[in-house]
Order: C-alpha cells, then sequence, then structure tokens
C-alpha cells in the first residue's frame, strides 16, 4: 500500500514538473528576462493569451476597450476543476452579499489583484507576469479553494506613453544617475492618466471613464473578498503595505481592520527574510470612497494599496538618494512576493472570509435607512445610470411626506414631495449607499489623503431629505418618451436651459447652423413662464435652412428635450422676440490651453467635458506653442487649473488684454486665476490670510504637519449665495453648493460681477482648517469681468473637478454660451 502510494506521488510530482516545463515562463515567451526592459501592453496581453491556452488552470475574460483601443482583460486563475465550477462558484459567493437565489454554501476565496492602474507606475504588469506563472506552476495547492482574478493592466493607454517615452530616452546599458534623462520629468501629460488624463484611480466611485464603467461590469458580478491595488511611490520610500493609516471610514469593520494586519505581518515574514524595508499604517487611509482599496472595502472586500518605491523616474536602476541601487527587478520581486502572500493568506483563511463577508452585508445598524431626492428630472436620470454602474437598487414614491435631515437648509424638517427617487439601505450595497449619500462623513482624523467631502445630493444638486425610516417606494418605471412634432406654421420653438442636457442640445443646434436666441429675462406665453436663460429658436432667423422643423424637432427628440411651441412673437409680460433682452448665441470659437503650463488633470476634465458630455469641438492649444496672435483664430480662451505666470509676462499680458477688448472671453479656473490677480486691469485681487499672534508661536517638528492643516481646506462642501440673474447663473436657484479643493481665497470683483460667492464660511461637509475658514468668509467663487467687449470669467472652485459634481457643469455651459455673448470676428 505504501509502494503504491510513494508511486502516485511521485507520478504526481512528476507529471506537475513536466506540466511546468511545458508552459513557458515570462522570460521564455518573451525573449527576456523580466525586469531588464519594459513590456508594451500588447505583448502582455499576448503572454495571457498564451497562458490560457497552454494551461487549464488560466480562464481569460475580454472586459473592454480603452479609449485608443488596446485590449482590457482578466484572468481567472485556480483549479481546473473549480475554473469548469466558476458560474457556480460566482453565484455561491454572491449570495453571501444576499445577491441572487443561489444556495447560501460558498466556501472559496475570492482574491482580485488589480495592476497598473497609474501608467507610469509600471513595475506591477511586469510583476503580474511572473505571478500568474507562479501561481499556475509551484503554488497550487492555494488555488484548491481559492479563485484569483488578474487584471493585468487597468490603465493600458497611460502604460504604453509611459514605457514608450522611456524606451525612446533609455541609455544601454541603463544609467542609474538621478540626472540621467531617463530619470528626468516624463513629457507633458506623463503616464499616469488615461487617455482623457483622467487618474483612474480616483475614478471607482464616479465611473466617468470608459475603462471604469467596463470593468465595474465585471467587479461587480463577483465583489472579492480580497481587492489589491498595485502602485508605486517616490524612489526613496521602500514599499508600504496593509494595514492602512487613519482615517477610516466608519462603515469599516473590525474584522476588515484585523485581516489587514494579518496580511501585513504575513508579507512583513518575507520581508523580513529577504532584509527588505517597508512601512505600514501611514499616508494611505481608507475614507475616500472612489479608490482602488477603499470602493472594493466599502463593498465587503479587504481592499488594499501596495506602494512600491520607483515611479516613473526609476526606469530599469536608479540610484536612491541613500545610495541604494532600486532596480526594475526588485520592484517586480517586491510586487510579486506580495501578491503571491496575498494568495497565501486568503487561502488559508477561505472560511473565515466567507464568514465575515456575510456578516458585512447582513449589517442593517443605520441612522438613515431611506434618502429621498427630488429635483430636475434629467439629473435624477444621471443620478439612476450612476446608481445602476454599481447595482444599487433604488425606486420611486409619490406624492409623499418625508420626515428627516434636509440638506438644504441642514437641520430636521418635513418635506413634501411629488415624485422623488428614493435610494435606501435596505439592500445589499447598503454601505455604499451611506458612504455615498450620508450628509456629512464621520472623519476620525484630519490628516487625510485626499478630499474629505463627495456628497451625491450636493453633487447634483437634488433637494434632499435623509429619512431615518424606510421609505416605501415602487419599482421604476420609464417615463413617457419626449416626442415633438414638426409644427406647420409657428413662429418659434422655446427649450429649457436648465442641465448639461439641455446645453448638449444647443450644441448640436449651433454646429447645424441653426441660429439660436435665450432671454436675460423671464418670458410669459400662454400663461407659461420662460425664466432666465430659456432657448429660442424662430423661424424667421432659420428661414433659409432646409428642412428646417423636421431637423430641430429630431434634435429636441433625440436629447429628450420638450420643445414649447409659440404661434406668435407677442408676449404676456412685454418681453418679446425682438426686445434687447433677447440675445443671439453665436458659434463659439473655442481654444483651450494644454500642455506643461496646465495641470494634465484640470486639462483632461475639459477634453473629456468637450468631447464626451458636451459634444462640442475645441481646439487644444500647447502653451509651449502659445502666443497671443495664436487667439484671434478663436474668441474664447479657457485656461484650466494651472501655472501660467511664465506664460503670461507682462507683454503677452497687454496682449491677451486688447484681444479681450475686442470681444475675447477667458475662463480662469482654479490656479490660473493667480495670473491676473493682482495685475493691472484685471479686477480680482486675493485674499491674504491675517496672522493671529498665536499662530505666531513657535511649533514643533513633530506637531508642524498637523498644525499646518488648520490653513488648508481638503476638499469641502459649502453652501453658496447665487446671483441666478447673471447670466452665468442661469438655470440655478439663489444657493448652490461647491466643492472647495483648496484654501485660495479671492475678494469680491472691484469692477465686474460677484455671481456666486460665500457670506458664511461653515462648511456643510468635509475638514476645513480654522484659519483657512476665517479667510474664505465673505469671498468669490465665480464672478465676470467685463474688459471693453469682452470679458474673462473667474472660477475659483473647479466645477469640472474629476467630472463628478454634476452640478457645477452648468456653470461651465453658462460660461461658454451664455456671458458676453457679443461675439466679433477677431
Amino acid at each position: 500500500m505504501k509502494h503504491y502510494f510513494f508511486t502516485l506521488l511521485s507520478f504526481f510530482i512528476f507529471s506537475t514538473t513536466v506540466f511546468a516545463q511545458n508552459i513557458q515562463s515570462p522570460k521564455e515567451f518573451l525573449g527576456y528576462e523580466l525586469g531588464t526592459r519594459f513590456t508594451n501592453h500588447y505583448r502582455v496581453v499576448d503572454y495571457y493569451q498564451y497562458l490560457a491556452k497552454a494551461s487549464d488552470m488560466i480562464q481569460l475574460e475580454e472586459y473592454g476597450k480603452t479609449n485608443e483601443h488596446r485590449l482590457l482583460q482578466i484572468a481567472y486563475v485556480s483549479t481546473p476543476e473549480n475554473l469548469s465550477n466558476l458560474e457556480n462558484i460566482r453565484k455561491n459567493h454572491l449570495a453571501n452579499a444576499g445577491i441572487g437565489t443561489a444556495e447560501n454554501n460558498a466556501n472559496k476565496a475570492i482574491v482580485w489583484l488589480s495592476y497598473n492602474v497609474h501608467g507610469n507606475e509600471s513595475s506591477s504588469t511586469e510583476a503580474s507576469m511572473k505571478t500568474i506563472y507562479e501561481l499556475i506552476t509551484n503554488k497550487k495547492a492555494w488555488l484548491q479553494n481559492t479563485v484569483v482574478i488578474i487584471d493585468p493592466c487597468i490603465n493600458p493607454d497611460g502604460r504604453d506613453r509611459y514605457v514608450n517615452w522611456y524606451n525612446q530616452v533609455a541609455s544601454v546599458p541603463f544609467n542609474s544617475h538621478q540626472k540621467a534623462k531617463e530619470h528626468d520629468s516624463e513629457p507633458w501629460p506623463g503616464g499616469r492618466p488615461n487617455h482623457y488624463l483622467f487618474d483612474l484611480n480616483r475614478d471607482w466611485a464616479w465611473a466617468t471613464q470608459v475603462e471604469t464603467r467596463q470593468r465595474l461590469k465585471v467587479y461587480n458580478k463577483w465583489l472579492p473578498h480580497i481587492h489589491v491595488d498595485f502602485h508605486e511611490q517616490g524612489i526613496n520610500e521602500p514599499y508600504y503595505f496593509a494595514p492602512a493609516a487613519e482615517p477610516f471610514h466608519e462603515v469599516i469593520t473590525d474584522w476588515q481592520r484585523d485581516f489587514q494586519t494579518q496580511i501585513g505581518k504575513n508579507h512583513a515574514g518575507y520581508f523580513d527574510k529577504e532584509g527588505w524595508l517597508y512601512f505600514t499604517r501611514e499616508r494611505f487611509d481608507l475614507f475616500y470612497p472612489s479608490y482602488g482599496d477603499t470602493y472594493p472595502t466599502f463593498n465587503g472586500a479587504i481592499g488594499m494599496t501596495y506602494e512600491q518605491a520607483g515611479h516613473g523616474r526609476a526606469g530599469l536602476g536608479i540610484m536612491t538618494d541613500e545610495g541604494d541601487l532600486l532596480t526594475l527587478k526588485d520592484r517586480i520581486a517586491h510586487h510579486h512576493t506580495t501578491g503571491l502572500s496575498t494568495v497565501e493568506i486568503s487561502s488559508q483563511n477561505a472560511e473565515r472570509l466567507n464568514t465575515e463577508f456575510k456578516k458585512y452585508f447582513d449589517n442593517k445598524d443605520f441612522t438613515y435607512k431611506s434618502y429621498v431626492l427630488e429635483g430636475n428630472k434629467d439629473r435624477i436620470q444621471k443620478l439612476t445610470e450612476l446608481l445602476d454602474r454599481h447595482e444599487i437598487k433604488y425606486g420611486f414614491t409619490t406624492n409623499a411626506t418625508v420626515k428627516g435631515f434636509d440638506y438644504e437648509t441642514n437641520s430636521q424638517k418635513s418635506n413634501r414631495v411629488s415624485k422623488a427617487l428614493v435610494v435606501s439601505t435596505n439592500q445589499p450595497k447598503a454601505n455604499m449607499v451611506k458612504v455615498l449619500f450620508e450628509p456629512n462623513a464621520k472623519l476620525s482624523d484630519s490628516l487625510t489623503y485626499d478630499i474629505t467631502a463627495w456628497s451625491i445630493p450636493y453633487a447634483y444638486g437634488l433637494k434632499t431629505t435623509a429619512s431615518k425610516t424606510l421609505i416605501s417606494s415602487t419599482a421604476p418605471t420609464n417615463d413617457s418618451i419626449v416626442f415633438n412634432s414638426a409644427y406647420g406654421k409657428t413662429a418659434a420653438y422655446i427649450a429649457p436651459w436648465n442641465t448639461l442636457k439641455d446645453a448638449t442640445f444647443l450644441s448640436q443646434l449651433l454646429q447645424k447652423n441653426i441660429r439660436v436666441r435665450f432671454t436675460e429675462k423671464p418670458i410669459i406665453y400662454n400663461r407659461k413662464t420662460h425664466p432666465r436663460g430659456s432657448l429660442i429658436i424662430t423661424n424667421s432667423d432659420n428661414k433659409n435652412i432646409d428642412n428646417f422643423n423636421t431637423t430641430l424637432v429630431n434634435l429636441a427628440n433625440n436629447n429628450e428635450i420638450a420643445l414649447t411651441k409659440i404661434e406668435s412673437g407677442f408676449s404676456d409680460n412685454g418681453v418679446d422676440f425682438g426686445s434687447p433682452d433677447i440675445k443671439e448665441i453665436k458659434l463659439p470659437k473655442i481654444a483651450v490651453m494644454s500642455g506643461k503650463a496646465s495641470r494634465s488633470l484640470g486639462f483632461g476634465e475639459l477634453w473629456y467635458f468637450f468631447e464626451q458630455e458636451l459634444k462640442f469641438p475645441v481646439t487644444n492649444i500647447d502653451s509651449e506653442d502659445f502666443s497671443s496672435n495664436t487667439l484671434y483664430s478663436f474668441n474664447i480662451l479657457i485656461l484650466p487649473d494651472g501655472n501660467y505666470s511664465k506664460l503670461f509676462d507682462s507683454k503677452q499680458l497687454t496682449n491677451l488684454k486688447n484681444w479681450i477688448s475686442r470681444g475675447g472671453k477667458v475662463i480662469a479656473i482654479k490656479d490660473a486665476i493667480r495670473t491676473f490677480a493682482g495685475k493691472e486691469g484685471f479686477g480680482i485681487s486675493k485674499k491674504e490670510q491675517e496672522k493671529t499672534e498665536k499662530e505666531n508661536d513657535l511649533v514643533s517638528y513633530a506637531k508642524s504637519e498637523r498644525q499646518n492643516i488648520s490653513n488648508y481646506i481638503t476638499g469641502a462642501i459649502f453652501k453658496t449665495k447665487v446671483d441666478n440673474t447673471h447670466p452665468l447663473a442661469f438655470g440655478y436657484s439663489d444657493s448652490y453648493f461647491t466643492l472647495k479643493l483648496g484654501s485660495a481665497a479671492y475678494e469680491y470683483l472691484d469692477s465686474g460681477y460677484t455671481v456666486t460667492y460665500l457670506e458664511d464660511n461653515t462648511a456643510v461637509s468635509g475638514f476645513a482648517g480654522h484659519n483657512a475658514l476665517k479667510n474664505i468668509k465673505n469671498t468669490l467663487v465665480f464672478g465676470e469681468q467685463k474688459i471693453g467687449s469682452g470679458s474673462i470669467i473667474y472660477m475659483v472652485d473647479n466645477p469640472m473637478f474629476r467630472m463628478f459634481w454634476e452640478n457645477g457643469k452648468l456653470f461651465m455651459a453658462n460660461a461658454i454660451f451664455m456671458v458676453n455673448t457679443n461675439v466679433v470676428e477677431l
């Protein structure tokens, strides 16, 4: 019997060895050793597809493509038996989350490893190839009770942007001197962001980008127990792994905290053995919900960030400040080790992972049971699209009285709603609902890595009541489809101006050469009031357009815009179509500054806004090639958040002012305003922070970081006042909730219109230091200054930030189309 057993064991070992020898390692397949060069994305794809054909322990799933048409795929890695039963494993796992109807008998650990979300943090994709090979050759035992899901590259566009640049400039052999070209700054915009220059690691919750949207479809099919996001940091920080730093969001359970520590100790054992340095519990917190560690955590996972020294500067090898050589081989080895260690400890704790995962979704202890939201139907629709992406359930209630916390007044109230969206915590995604909708997330530590406020009701500009009782609702139904008919004899059509959808409709009209006007005063026709900003499309303006009525109506129907037919230009209230207060909107010719002077993320937000949302053509001008003469081909210049002090010296500033005075329009966002603050001819000035006697006291080195945060605002929400009679604020009420991303403060405009401003400096959500709060009282948020025939629009807060502040986007549309429409050919 013993002889038979040993013969069988020997056969198994022999078979495994032969099998492993038959599968090519990354080195054998690629033709070079990992770490001796960077691998282009298509070759990574080739290797994964080769492994899937060569091994019965891998299944590939293509889940999408990037904007630049690169493949996005994940690999399922487990035993052949598990892979043949993968769908049942998935359904049983989701049953623990209360999703689906499968029997609740899950017993596998589900581990998801995500690599290279930042394109120039490139060692992790290389490590992924080493890790998947090791799993299917030497670590099969861990896969008996574990399914590993590997995404080898979340951001292929950014990765190839970095790799291609590095390959162009690198020395052979590599030069480790920090001043070598290969360790210099990457050319703008760098490899970190995706095609539209978005940081995909901050897009999980908002899902604005195509990579995120496609990935979430797969991620929500699984909701893994463990999710790791592999990153890189500066060359002088060795390696960071869990446990995370404070603050932890309050929905994070004791088990999630504890298992992070267990995982960290497992990693530490391997790192200590090799003499590798690491740190834990510093810098990287678990609070802001849109990261690759927090989003999974709020969906029941143990979500973690692993940070390896290196980043885009390191290349194939660089000398650190301490005189140590950091190579790509080192970086791969470290990420490979933590990846395997994660799978190992997950496999060892599969039963406990399943038990605690179920408990996470059983949690029903929420202060607010329902969030009831009412407002413009376009914004409600945009929100339901976001909820659908996260598979968060919702319904609608009609003619109900809801008592609870009122977001508008920051107080307890009873509100009567006619038809409202209801999002409750009585569902599997309850914790995610709380995180996204709560008015003010509890902050255990004011030192954070990112913004501290994001509440969806404020971001979407919806009247919201958070109720401590469960509000009954009915399943969503399709509203009646907007259908306009092409009328025969009519004087004009009036279209609403409330949301970005209306602005997108306007942009399409202008591109079809359809002439459009808007009203600066409320107008009344047939006893119906049309507010400021309403679009007016007259037949007389468009009599030379073939099939004008049909074209207009088709565009309106395609955009779900309800048109109001007007038979006569004679109004009920004296504002007729020929009134000076009815102004034409000329086709804008827009230039957007890009290049080194612009912050890449700020530019990317505008690039995405115009191409994907407003669908209006703009010209991107590189700041390196800019001169004031360039502007005479355009009538609008947008300066994204950035530093333009070197670009606009005194001569260029004078030229710019001359261009504005002849009818040009400048839109300056966030730090771009510094270009004009305090300069002659520009009516904006910075509000300087006053130092008190106490603040001049000496502060110890150890306390300096905490002392300094009193001067900062780390992404907090404030209620502002709005002059909605000004075209910059058409479509808004007399108040607006703004997301303030810094402490920069500007006085009310000396000459011009202070349109949106802070009178009260109380933050309704998020952290703001007490010194910063004192300084922002009675300061500008949005305003317009006229210069000759033109204007400059100041946006102190960035309404385009990460494209999730839905309620701010109409300000940008107003700035483009409504403010100072006296456009002339320059």
